[in-house]
């Protein structure tokens, strides 16, 4: 029987397989035909339609904020990747393991227990982020030791403080690489009066973002459309404009920070400055990002060897060690 691990995100699906590794990469984008809803195309092939599309066809991510927008799409987005990892024979369906946000209602979790089911998965297995996160960040998430995790995703940042196996203290915000995409994006359009897409808010976020002020990492010319003639236009975008666009999202993770190290039990905080603060997925990548928080809280701080994969690598080693964690639910 093939068990399959899921990291299921805003921006990319990531699966793992027992046995074999991470076996797939790809980008939570679904074409879809406006008419018929039937869907043209997934994954990395749908990405290059965003912003592109004609009427006709609506390029999407199914997922918004960490939870499901668009149950029926999704549904196909995953049977699609099932298929491309197990085949498509009835005995080929997989039972999955699948992460959720922490904090998550009880109906987003059904939604997402029940959208694996339609995809074709024989029974399906929720864990939580954080705790898949600092499996797969290398950190001792058994130990009576504490641990603490800064899990920065697509469509939710997740930090929690882990002891024995489970989460003591958590906060889930649903602000991470997403929102900052969209914050820059406002930015230039109130400052230069120029509408830019989301893969150059992505693109001027990775070369030339940076939390930290008063770094300079450059300035890129970018085009988009002038919002006062309609035209298309050519602009030169600062690092200091990154800086400034994406200020108000990173004090709102910072502050997630603080306040979860504040309701932490003395004991397991004084392991954390001892420990030290980890930090995962790819929003961790933005340059001067474990500084910031270093600087902020005074420990520490380090990324994780593999940031983007950490939660399906945590999730693979659940599956793989310690499946006591893993509580199966079928049709």
């Amino acid at each position: 029987m093939k068990v399959i691990g899921i990291d299921l995100g805003t921006a990319n699906t990531i699966i793992y397989v027992k046995g074999k590794g991470i076996v797939l990469r790809e980008p939570s984008v679904v074409a879809v035909d406006a008419k018929t809803k039937k869907v043209v195309s997934v994954g990395s092939e749908a990405k290059l339609m965003l912003g592109k599309t004609p009427g006709s066809i609506k390029a999407m991510h199914p997922l918004r904020d960490g939870v499901i927008a668009e149950f029926d799409v999704t549904a196909q987005m995953l049977n699609h990747f099932f298929k491309k990892v197990s085949g498509s024979t009835l005995f080929s369906r997989p039972r999955v393991v699948i992460c959720v946000p922490y904090g998550v209602t009880e109906v987003e979790k059904r939604a997402v227990e029940d959208v694996t089911l339609e995809a074709g998965a024989q029974s399906v297995a929720l864990v939580e982020e954080p705790i898949a996160a600092a499996f797969g960040a290398g950190l001792k998430v058994d130990d009576a030791r504490g641990s603490m995790i800064v899990d920065i995703g697509g469509g939710t940042t997740e930090v929690a403080v882990l002891s024995l196996g489970g989460i003591v203290s958590s906060t889930s915000l649903r602000i991470a690489g997403d929102e900052l995409d969209e914050a820059v994006k406002a930015y230039i359009k109130i400052k230069h009066r120029v509408l830019i897409g989301d893969s150059t808010a992505e693109m001027l976020k990775k070369k030339i973002g940076c939390v930290l002020p008063g770094v300079n990492r450059g300035s890129i010319q970018v085009r988009g459309r002038n919002l006062l003639t309609g035209l298309p236009a050519i602009l030169t975008v600062s690092s200091e404009d990154l800086h400034a666009a994406m200020k108000e999202d990173i004090d709102h993770i910072l502050r997630s920070i603080t306040s979860t190290l504040g309701n932490t039990p003395p004991e397991l905080a004084s392991d954390i400055y001892d420990t030290g603060i980890m930090m995962s997925g790819g929003g961790s990548l933005l340059a001067g990002f474990d500084t910031l928080v270093s600087r902020t809280t005074g420990i520490r701080t380090v990324i994780a060897r593999n940031p983007i994969d950490s939660v399906a690598l945590g999730i693979g080693k659940i599956i793989d060690h310690d499946s006591s964690l893993i509580e199966y639910r079928a049709r």
